[in-house]
């Protein structure tokens, strides 16, 4: 197949592993030496050689510096001084080559082939558009389209445009114009308006406007927007637009287009699925991916940046400082929160019985706007525990000559202007058919007791506690606000100002803080995308960016829009990012979607993986496989349906069947009597728990945490764990690995010689660091010299307690190295052929029984399928589920010791045994001919 290329990617065909042997007093099975990668890697254009360098440090994940991208062979238009100059970055440049390169392709469909700009927010996506826009229009492609969130954005589009001295080229919102960019959101899209007495559509209007046999660009920016292409009318109309336009030039340009593969479905231009590939649909495609695993997508990056399709890079977070704060809730605070709780757990009674009485027979509409609003009063009330943490951080940062950024996704101003329309009665849009009036004027009398001590609204109060509106800067949606008198009265008064339209407010704070005049930026939703907040060189405001996030949103996407706002190309310093997490468990639940995707993008965890403190966003998601079964686990244990393997935490008060009860996870059937409720998922579970008091919640949270760990832990020992993406890195190669077909294997020796192991010993601090040796003798005749027992200072102090932990199950001896010697090395020369089980019993059952053992053994041999896996990838699962009885493919990174690079999936055997390479012959013949 002439698309399967010498790019080295790498996929693991991971066997299911036996239980662990009941042998007297045997050690657990060890797992592979295999860690998370290093997660970027520094980036600069590999084959375009044009434009001077980029301002700043800019990086691409280590997965995608693995493969190249193909040669150039399109000749750009654009003029040399524009270039020469430094008006477009040599990375800028680079993605113009390649997204024009790939617009010459005309895939089997006959639709031309489409290009994803995936870099990071502060890149400079915006002047990568304009200059693909340029370049085609130089080319006498005098017409585009150019789609995004806002309105406002259209500025931005002009400026960019005027930046890479392309000011002649208009940018309109009306379809009046004979060329130029025509400007809209998506949401246009979908609108419609009835001119002359015809009722025509935007989306009619945009076609009229192109013309028949259109070949200009159109550029999806923020891309992510279109993501539920097939349940959404939005959707639906980006999805038509490019059927009806099939030689149009695609560009979608998002920061989080391709990190989850259901996001994609939109972008049916790459070709990946459809006429002529191995995907006969987008659901073909989704359900292959999504069933390799955490580290698929990455694969499919790879795949698509060796095609021409897709270049991703982002901004260093090298300089970025992140981390956690966890506020802790005083006394006042949970006694209104156990209040509320109560509350509402009395109220679902109330509307059961309520809807019982009506005889309601539809009461999805009814449960919908319940939870809904149950859900939204809490998160609020999450919200507000926090305000008196953040006004004292923030005021620390600004004494010490920073500035801040404080980022939220609401404004509550629905619930302002609610007050103000009707005083109270809020509860009415919850109660859509309740008429039994005495119980409706008990809850409400109830309800308006205890909205006496619920906290005044969140960003109201911020602003008042910072200094008001003349020190704050505010970038939201909201209209108006209610701000403080001088003689300490407050009053509602609207947001616009005498010069300025509400629409324009927005940009004329920016511009305040930006010059130093106000020092504090608070920015909603409504303001996450297209405003530069950062301590940009062009700006008198220099002052380091301290960006606090007291609210996280529902959708990593908008986080990864707002963290964008002030790290940015150009910056003077990098700025510092804190993430406000109160104790109350349910609130992980916000935490928990943010972490799943920047996990994916490998963004903010220190720009590793590997890290594992509780700064660590990543212990935080829950909505995978594991957070599943561990909720039908603990649903099923209080159930009594089964019998937990854990353990409920001590002192959980009450029984855990009224708390899930009363947030409506438990609910009685007529017929089953108690049961979960359907469809509970954990999306729904962390959402609910939010309304139990907050001893109960977080008890009942660790009871599911708990479990999950359990799970995961079970998962490691048997080896089914999907670690993502691995790295094999500069361990001992025995010589040059060897291309079978498209198959390698190498040999990597795990073992420290004694040599090694004295010179690292001359460096230990720790009285108890040394050479242990275990009092037990095996039956090859020596003491056993445990290699763990060798602390070297780079070990953490979890890992140096685990490790003499161990050393006590172990019965071990401290020794001198004269006395550990010996065994050393006679261990390290039995190890080379044969398994631990053999040294310490004389024989291994495994061995016995014709199968493989490695426990313990120095030498691996590590077997690689090489190529362009995608367009093969169920060929390939199909054929290692036949010669391993499994189908998980765990991707990994190679780097050898001199620094070559592979990528993609491996299998393991001892040095000694030779099993696996007629069936990997099969494997290479079946894959690839």
């Amino acid at each position: 197949m002439n698309y399967i290329t010498n790019i080295p990617l790498l996929l693991q065909a991971q066997r299911t592993q036996t239980p662990a042997e009941e042998e007297a007093e045997e050690e657990e099975e060890e797992t592979e030496e295999l860690g998370h990668v290093d997660t970027y890697a520094d980036y600069k254009p590999s084959k375009s050689t044009i434009g001077i360098s980029h301002p700043d440090i800019v990086v691409e994940t280590n997965t995608l510096s693995s493969v190249p991208p193909p040669d150039i062979t399109y000749t750009l238009s654009i003029p040399d001084p524009t270039i020469n100059c430094g008006l477009l970055s040599a990375l800028q440049l680079e993605a113009i080559i390649y997204a024009c390169q790939q617009h010459e392709v005309i895939l089997q469909n006959n639709q031309r082939a489409g290009f994803l700009i995936g870099d990071g927010a502060g890149v400079g996506k915006g002047r990568t558009v304009a200059g693909i826009i340029l370049e085609n229009y130089l080319k006498g492609r005098k017409k585009a389209l150019w789609f995004s969130v806002s309105n406002d954005l259209k500025y931005d589009a002009e400026r960019d445009l005027k930046d890479i001295n392309a000011p002649t080229i208009p940018v309109n919102i009306s379809n009046n114009h004979y060329k130029g960019v025509l400007f809209a959101t998506y949401s246009a899209l979908i609108g419609e308006s009835q001119a002359g007495g015809q009722r025509r559509t935007r989306l009619k209007q945009i076609l009229d406007w192109c013309k028949p046999g259109f070949d200009g660009v159109i550029v999806f920016d923020e891309c992510h927007k279109a993501k539920n292409a097939t349940s959404t009318k939005m959707g639906k109309a980006v999805l038509d637009l490019q059927h009806k336009l099939p030689l149009a030039r695609v560009v979608y340009a998002s920061a989080t287009g391709a990190s989850e593969p259901k996001n994609m479905i939109y972008m049916s231009r790459l070709g990946i699925w459809g006429d002529g590939t191995p995907f006969k649909t987008f659901d073909d495609f989704l359900h292959a991916i999504e069933k390799r695993g955490v580290g698929a997508m990455e694969i499919v990056a790879m795949d698509m940046k060796v095609s021409g399709m897709y270049i991703a890079r982002q901004l260093s977070f090298s300089g970025v400082s992140f981390r956690i704060e966890e506020i802790s809730l005083d006394d006042d605070f949970k006694l209104v929160y156990n209040k509320s709780a109560k509350l509402w757990a009395e109220t679902l009674a109330v509307f059961i019985r309520a809807a019982d009485e009506l005889c309601l027979v539809s009461r999805k509409s009814l449960w919908g706007q319940f939870w809904s609003s149950h859900q939204r009063f809490f998160k609020y009330l999450c919200i507000a525990a926090k305000v008196r943490c953040l006004v004292e951080l923030a005021n620390k940062e600004l004494e010490a000559g920073k500035c801040i950024v404080i980022g939220l996704q609401s404004t509550g101003e629905a619930r302002t202007r609610e007050v103000l329309d009707e005083n109270d009665g809020h509860l009415d849009r919850f109660v859509s058919a309740a008429e039994i009036e005495e119980m409706k004027q008990g809850l409400l009398n109830k309800i308006a007791d205890l909205g006496k001590e619920l906290p005044l609204n969140t960003l109201d109060e911020l602003i008042d506690k910072l200094g008001g509106p003349e020190k704050v800067s505010e970038m939201t949606g909201r209209k108006g606000r209610v701000v403080r008198r001088p003689d300490g009265s407050v009053r509602y008064e609207s947001r616009a100002e005498q010069s300025h339209t509400i629409d324009h407010i927005n940009l004329k704070e920016k511009d305040r803080f930006m010059c130093g005049e106000k020092l504090v930026a608070i920015i909603s939703e409504a303001a996450s995308s297209g405003i530069s907040l950062q301590a940009d060189k062009r700006v008198k405001n220099q002052c380091r960016r301290v960006h606090m996030t007291l609210e996280l949103p529902w959708s990593a996407d908008r986080a990864i829009q707002q963290f964008g706002r002030t790290h940015r190309s150009n910056q003077v310093t990098a700025p510092e990012y804190i993430f406000l997490i109160s104790e109350l468990a349910g609130e992980r639940r916000f935490a928990s979607i943010v972490a799943k995707r920047l996990e994916s993008l490998g963004a903010l965890t220190h720009g590793d993986r590997r890290a594992t403190e509780s700064r660590d966003l990543s212990k935080y998601n829950f909505e995978n496989k594991y957070g599943t079964k561990a909720l039908d686990k603990i649903t099923k244990a209080i159930l009594g349906h089964i019998e937990s393997k854990v353990s409920p935490p001590k002192g959980y008060p009450g029984d855990m069947k009224h708390g899930m009860m009363d947030v409506g996870i438990f609910c009685k059937e007529p017929r089953f009597g108690l049961s979960t409720e359907k469809d509970c998922s954990i999306t729904k579970f962390l959402n609910r728990i939010l309304g139990l008091e907050v001893h109960k919640q977080n008890s009942l949270f660790q009871y599911f945490t708990d479990n999950f760990d359990y799970l995961i832990e079970k998962d490691k020992k048997e080896g089914k764990y999907d670690m993502g993406i691995l790295g094999i890195d500069d361990m001992g190669v025995l010589g040059p690995t060897f291309t079978l077909g498209s198959i390698s294997t190498l040999h990597v020796d795990r073992g420290m010689p004694w040599e090694e192991a004295y010179e690292k010993a001359q460096n230990l601090n720790s009285p108890d660091e040394g050479f242990y040796l275990s009092y037990k003798v095996s039956l090859a005749g020596y003491h056993r010299a445990e290699r763990n027992a060798l602390h070297v200072p780079a070990r953490t102090m979890t890992q140096y307690q685990e490790a003499c932990e161990s050393l006590y199950l172990l019965r071990a001896q401290s020794v001198t190295p004269d006395q550990a010697k010996d065994s050393w090395e006679s261990q390290f020369n039995f190890s080379f052929g044969k398994c631990s089980h053999a040294n310490w019993n004389g024989k291994c059952k495994k061995i016995e029984e014709g199968q493989e053992c490695l426990q313990g053994m120095r030498l691996r041999q590590y077997h690689m399928l090489c190529g362009a896996l995608l367009r093969v990838w169920k060929r390939v699962a199909d054929v290692v589920s036949d010669i391993t009885s499994s189908s998980i493919l765990q991707i990994v990174r190679l780097k050898t010791k001199n620094s070559n690079k592979q990528v993609g999936e491996y299998s393991t055997t001892s040095y000694n045994s030779h099993t696996h390479t007629p069936s990997l012959n099969v494997l290479a013949n079946a894959v690839f001919h």
